[in-house]
C-alpha cells in the first residue's frame, strides 16, 4: 500500500520506521528532507506541512492509498478534510475533532458540557479587567494558558503564595491583547504523564504510558522545551501510576472520545492526553490531537501488531486491537547548544550509525537536513529497549557520544534517580500508593 507520512521530525522518522516494517510503501512531505525519512522513502516532496495544496499535489502524483498525519500544525489547517475529500483515508482528525488541541477553549467547553471525568475548573477571558477581578475573587493558585498552539510552551504556572497571581494576571492580560482571549485554570499540583490511544471515534486502545521531561536541563530546570526526552515501563504503566489510576485515565480518554462523537464531530487517529497525577487522581491538563514527540519513540519501536493494520482500522471505523511488546524504552534528545531561547543553526554534526546500531541503540532524525546541518530544534534521538528502565537508560547513553558536534542532553532523563524524585513528589503531596516497578 502507498502510504503518504506529513511530517519531518522525529515522532515522524518513528512512524515511517513503524509503516514500513509493516509493509507499507513509504512517501513523506515534509518542509526538509529528514536523514532517517530519507532512506525509507520511495518518494519524498518539500513542502511546507501546512500547505494543503502542495501535500494534495503530491498524493495525486503518487497515487497514495492512505495518508498519516504527524505534526499538529496542519491538523489545525483542515488537512485531514482535504484529503478525504479527494478520496484518501487520513489517520487524524478533522479540523473540527482536532479543536481538543487547537483550541483549549473548545476542549474545556466539550468537558464540561459531557462532564467527562478528570476535568478542571476554568474561564476564558477577553477583558483584562474581568480576568483580575475573577483571579482575585478565585484566591488560589492559577494557570494561564494561550487557547492556541504552542508547541510545548507558552502556559505560565503561578506558585502557591497570592502574590504570584498577580504574575499571572500580568500575563494573561499580554495574551489578550495578543489573540483576543485567554484562558485561566485551576492549578492542580503532582506529576505529569503522557497517555496515548488509538482510536476510531469508537473504540480506544491504550498505548503504554510515558513519562516528558519536558524542561532543558538536568534536574527540571530551565525553559520548557518539546521534550529533551522520556521513558516508558515494561509493565505499560509508570512507578507512581497505580492501575487504579490508569483506569481512571483511560476512561477519561474513552469518555472524550464519547463526548466528540456525540458533538457530532467524531475523533479518529492519536488521541494523547497529558495528565496531573493529583492527589486525588489523575486530571487531564490538556489533548494533543496526535503522537507525542518524543514519546511517539517510547511507543511505537515496541508495537508487535502491524501500524499498516492499525491505521487500515482507524480509517474504516474496524480498529481491534495494538500489542505492545513488554519492555522499557528511554529517549534521550540531543538538542543544539542554546536551544530553546538562541539555538547553534547552521552547524554540521557527526553520527555514527554503525556505532549506535552496536551500542543496541535506535537512531530517529528530527530537526536536522540530509547533510546533517543543525537546523535549530532539537536534532536527533537516541533510543534505548531493555527489560529494565536501567537496561534501556545505559543504552540510550551508551549510544550518545556517537553523535558528535555543537548538541546537549540531558542526562537525567531515564535514570533511576529522576525517576525516584517523581515518586517522592507524589509522597509530598499527600498520596499514598505502592510504587509500580519500571
Amino acid at each position: 500500500m502507498k502510504v503518504l507520512l506529513v511530517g519531518g521530525g522525529g515522532r515522524e522518522n518513528a512512524i515511517g520506521e513503524a509503516l514500513v516494517r509493516a509493509g507499507a510503501e513509504l512517501y513523506v512531505v515534509s518542509k526538509h528532507r529528514n536523514p532517517g525519512l530519507v532512506g525509507l522513502a520511495k518518494g519524498y516532496g518539500l513542502a511546507r506541512e501546512t500547505d494543503i495544496e502542495k501535500v494534495i499535489g503530491f498524493a495525486r502524483k503518487w497515487g497514495i492509498e492512505l495518508a498519516f498525519i504527524g505534526p499538529e500544525a496542519p491538523l489545525e489547517k483542515g488537512i485531514v478534510d482535504s484529503l478525504e475529500s479527494e478520496g484518501i483515508p487520513t489517520v487524524g482528525p478533522t479540523k473540527e475533532a482536532a479543536q481538543l488541541e487547537t483550541d483549549k477553549a473548545f476542549a474545556r467547553s466539550l468537558m464540561e458540557k459531557y462532564e467527562i471525568p478528570g476535568r478542571k475548573l476554568f474561564r476564558v477571558f477577553e477583558d483584562a479587567s474581568e480576568m483580575r477581578s475573577w483571579i482575585d475573587d478565585f484566591g488560589r493558585p492559577v494557570v494561564v494558558k494561550p487557547l492556541g498552539l504552542t508547541g510545548g510552551k507558552g502556559v505560565k504556572v503561578v506558585g502557591y503564595q497570592l502574590r504570584d497571581n498577580e504574575e499571572a494576571k500580568a500575563y494573561a492580560e499580554e495574551l489578550i491583547r495578543r489573540d483576543g482571549k485567554v484562558l485561566i485554570e485551576e492549578r492542580t499540583d503532582g506529576v505529569e504523564f503522557t497517555f496515548q490511544v488509538f482510536t476510531d471515534g469508537k473504540r480506544v486502545v491504550p498505548m503504554p504510558l510515558a513519562q516528558d521531561y519536558p524542561h532543558a536541563y538536568e534536574g527540571d530546570e530551565g525553559p520548557i522545551t518539546g521534550g529533551m526526552g522520556s521513558y516508558s515501563c515494561s509493565n505499560g504503566l509508570l512507578p507512581f501510576v497505580t492501575r487504579e489510576d490508569y483506569e481512571r485515565a483511560l476512561e477519561t480518554l474513552k469518555a472524550t472520545i464519547e463526548a466528540v462523537r456525540k458533538n457530532g464531530t467524531p475523533y479518529k487517529g492519536i488521541l494523547y492526553g497529558q495528565f496531573m497525577l493529583s492527589k486525588d487522581g489523575p486530571v487531564i491538563i490538556e489533548y494533543n490531537a496526535r503522537f507525542g514527540d518524543p514519546e511517539a519513540m517510547n511507543v511505537l519501536p515496541l508495537l508487535k501488531t502491524s501500524l499498516l493494520e492499525v491505521a487500515e482500522g482507524i480509517v474504516d471505523g474496524s480498529l481491534k486491537r495494538a500489542e505492545f511488546e513488554g519492555k522499557a524504552t528511554v529517549v534521550k534528545y540531543l538538542a543544539p547548544k542554546g536551544y530553546p531561547t538562541n539555538p547553534v543553526r547552521g552547524v554540521r554534526v557527526d553520527v555514527d550509525k554503525k556505532a549506535i546500531t552496536e551500542a543496541g541503540a535506535k537512531l530517529y532524525y528530527a530537526s536536522i537536513d540530509e547533510n546533517l546541518t543543525l537546523l535549530g530544534s532539537r536534532a536527533i534521538a537516541v533510543v534505548g529497549i531493555a527489560e529494565t528502565l536501567e537496561g534501556a537508560e545505559r543504552i540510550a547513553e551508551k549510544a550518545i557520544p556517537h553523535v558528535r558536534g555543537e548538541l546537549f542532553y540531558r542526562r537525567d532523563v531515564g535514570t533511576r534517580e529522576s525517576v525516584e524524585k517523581r515518586v517522592r513528589t507524589m509522597g509530598e503531596f499527600g498520596r499514598e500508593f505502592e510504587p509500580n516497578s519500571c
